[in-house]
This record gives structure tokens, sequence and C-alpha cells, in this order.
């Protein structure tokens, strides 16, 4: 699916801010659709952790 969204993504042209609300979008719908209420927050702090963890400082495109 997730191959589908960025085929999806990249054929319309999509700029980089566009596709991150899409994808962040898509992350919140899936917290509330499947995570207990009392988890939700827990699970998105990690969430954006790891994110942050994983986004590289060198300057390649």
């Amino acid at each position: 699916m997730l191959a589908e969204l960025v085929e999806v993504l990249e054929k319309d042209k999509a700029p980089t801010d566009l596709s991150l609300m899409v994808l962040g979008n898509m992350v919140t719908n899936l917290i509330n659709a499947s995570v207990a209420p009392a988890q939700r927050h827990t699970l998105a702090r990690s969430f954006a952790e790891a994110l942050q963890a994983s986004v590289r400082e060198d300057h390649a495109h």
C-alpha cells in the first residue's frame, strides 16, 4: 500500500509538504482507529521520537 501511495504522490508531483501532510493524516487516522485512547499520546510521542531519530543530518537529497 505504501508503494502505491508513493506512486500516486510522485505521479501527481505532490510537493514535499503535501506528501508529509498526507502521510501524517494516515498515521493519525491509524492511531485513532486502532489504538486505545489511553495509549494514543504515548504511541504518537514514540512514533515522533523514532521519526526524528531516523532523519539524517547530511545534505544528500
